[in-house]
């Protein structure tokens, strides 16, 4: 059984340090949690019947606000059934080509991984880039507005633009 209406916990997600003890739960869906609820309820005559895997029917995984892709759905099960788990997440990006110019490439970042602050992402790799570690990077950029973020990586000609973004 839950412990309120809405677990506020989950839909918000915590992080915290205790005496001895760390959490950190991620944020989930509103639509999810209510499905999962209304599963609960509709089955509370028998509610030790009903096993992680009836939650996970209504309540596949997390729900970042930053977007990005869920490597595996190992790290959510385990976390589900024994508190613990590991949710491995990666960032969103595309390559097109720059308008007006044929064989220029640039890399777009849509999404990053949730907690990852964007200006950190920005310094590191500038900082890779005056390491000259990454050679191919002409110029970098954030173009985010209220439509959404956009990190903009702009690659010299003769570039191969799968190349720099799985460097």
């Amino acid at each position: 059984a839950l412990p309120a209406r809405l677990p506020n916990l989950l839909l918000n997600g915590a992080s915290g340090i205790a005496v001895g003890m760390a959490t950190n739960i991620p944020p989930h869906n509103l639509n999810e949690l209510a499905a999962g609820i209304n599963h609960l309820i509709d089955h509370y005559q028998n509610i030790d019947q009903v096993t992680i895997e009836d939650l996970l029917q209504h309540i596949p995984g997390p729900d970042f606000p930053t977007g990005g892709i869920i490597i595996g759905d190992d790290g959510i099960r385990q976390a589900y059934v024994t508190g613990r788990g590991r949710i491995v997440l990666r960032g969103r990006a595309h390559i097109e080509e720059m308008p007006g110019q044929s064989g220029r490439f640039r890399i777009v970042i849509t999404e990053i991984p949730y907690q990852l602050k964007k200006t950190t992402l920005i310094e590191r790799i500038a900082g890779l880039v005056r390491e000259d570690r990454i050679k191919a990077i002409s110029d970098l950029r954030d173009e985010s507005d209220r439509e959404g973020m956009s990190i903009i990586i702009e690659l010299k000609r003769n570039t191969q633009p799968r190349k720099v973004l799985f460097q």
